[in-house]
């Protein structure tokens, strides 16, 4: 086991569960993998588990019962990596709209420039999205904007879900305490942990919209951001431990 976990929640991604996987794993820096695989009905986790037989020791699958939810999926991850005993740990997406080469950049910045979190931020240099419709792009855009309005944080990309963390964060944070499971998810662990105090920085990258399989993206999704930011000034936000 190295000190890299690379968790990836999947949901009917046997297009692109393999490669990804491949991928990864061909990296200069080692990564281990964990697939947070949410009953597939195409297949997803038996193509995992025959890579499990190549890669023993490096990929990994926690299998639940059905489709609950990103949030759900990654604090699962979370809380196997830490149980794992894991430094740093990753959230990416299966479908390669995250660039896997990308997580040597997040490790670095995490690792050696001492920062707590690092954010894959495709908007921290201005609008970093390939292949999204015009009108994905700006409510995406626009979203980022209006958490930082109302929750009066400076992040650029508060919706991203290529992420690096280092363990102390996800163990202090109260993984038991975040309630939200779509993209409200992702600005509620940014929030706690910046009100927390720990220094979350973004590092730019070009996100590229998946050319196989289908988008989980849903109106639900969106509308619980929109209304989950505005529950979140109302949470009250642990201390930091030392």
């Amino acid at each position: 086991m190295n000190n890299s976990l690379v968790i990836i929640p999947t949901f009917n991604e046997k297009e692109n569960i393999e490669a990804i996987i491949r991928k990864v794993f061909s990296l200069d820096k080692e990564f281990d993998i964990l697939i947070v695989e949410d009953n597939s009905p195409d297949g997803t986790a038996a193509i995992v588990k025959k890579l499990i037989t190549e890669f023993p020791d490096r990929l990994f699958i926690e299998e639940r019962t059905g489709k609950l939810g990103l949030g759900t999926a990654y604090i699962h991850g979370f809380k196997w990596a830490l149980n794992n005993g894991y430094d740093f740990i990753f959230e990416m997406d299966a479908d390669f709209s995250h660039n896997p080469e990308d997580l040597i950049r997040l490790y670095e910045a995490t690792s050696t420039e001492g920062v707590d979190a690092a954010i894959g931020s495709r908007y921290i240099t201005g609008v970093n999205v390939v292949n999204w419709p015009i009108g994905r792009v700006l409510m995406s855009y626009y979203a980022s904007a209006y958490v930082r309005i109302v929750t009066g944080l400076k992040t650029r990309d508060t919706t991203a879900g290529f992420m690096c963390y280092r363990a102390d964060v996800l163990r202090n944070i109260g993984l038991d305490n975040i309630r939200f499971t779509g993209y409200a998810f992702q600005i509620e662990m940014k929030y706690t942990a910046i009100k927390m105090g720990y220094n979350v920085v973004e590092v730019p990258i070009i996100f590229t919209d998946r050319t196989l399989g289908t988008s989980k993206m849903s109106g639900s999704i969106f509308k619980e951001a929109v209304f989950g930011v505005l529950k979140l000034r109302l949470k009250k936000i642990p201390k930091r431990k030392n």
